[in-house]
């Protein structure tokens, strides 16, 4: 095979593995804001005690994270669900 025509080959290789990586690494991304999100639509202030309970669900400590929520005043439902998708 010649020289020029591995170039292309090579190029679409590299792109696609540059571009799954792309695709897959977002995904694994905790996210704290989806857990303070999901709080704002039950109508929940978003505080620095919901903000640091947010944390604690974003790094997969679950059991801390509801705890902090209920001591915040926020419900047990609404807690369990935002802590729910915090690591999300």
């Amino acid at each position: 095979m010649r020289p020029s025509a591995r170039i292309p080959g090579l190029l679409a290789g590299l792109a696609l593995a540059v571009g799954g990586a792309v695709f897959v690494a977002p995904a694994a991304h905790a996210d704290g804001k989806a857990c303070e999100q999901s709080l704002e639509q039950k109508n929940v202030q978003v505080t620095d005690d919901v903000r640091q309970a947010c944390y604690e669900g974003q790094i997969g400590n679950q059991t801390s994270c509801s705890a902090s929520l209920d001591a915040a005043g926020v419900s047990k439902k609404d807690a369990a669900n935002a802590c729910q998708v915090a690591p999300k």
